[in-house]
């Protein structure tokens, strides 16, 4: 059964849990918003292959390592990881469930901002 919280309370739920992350990781985040929305779009689903429902998270923007370049200009829109709320409620039954499942989906897009690929993130998991 799907544990339900509001808006805001997800909200506070993903700020605890990008406390959570290692310090050293910190300094790289500029530039860079967490969004959480209901449902992943149509164009996200069908970019990335996947059912509606099965898609917790999402990475968007130039991966860390793709940064810099010429004369090292800062990318001027931010790169965005965006958690959709409503999935990730319905695989959690608990508040405990829940808070975990944030923190692994929230790590899980860090690391594809970190440049790693889903076979990469598979052998952290």
């Amino acid at each position: 059964m799907a544990f339900r919280v509001s808006r805001e309370d997800f909200e506070r739920l993903v700020e605890k849990a990008l406390g959570t992350l290692p310090e050293e990781y910190g300094r790289y985040f500029t530039n860079i918003t967490i969004i959480v929305e209901d449902y992943p779009g149509r164009e996200d689903t069908r970019r990335l292959n996947s059912k509606k429902e099965l898609l917790l998270g999402l990475f968007s923007g130039v991966p860390y390592p793709g940064k810099g370049g010429f004369f090292d200009i800062p990318y001027p829109l931010p790169d965005k990881i965006i958690l959709f709320q409503k999935n990730i409620e319905n695989i959690c039954s608990t508040e405990k469930e829940l808070i975990e499942q944030i923190q692994a989906t929230l790590i899980h897009e860090v690391g594809h901002y970190f440049g790693l690929s889903e076979r990469d993130l598979k052998k952290y998991e």
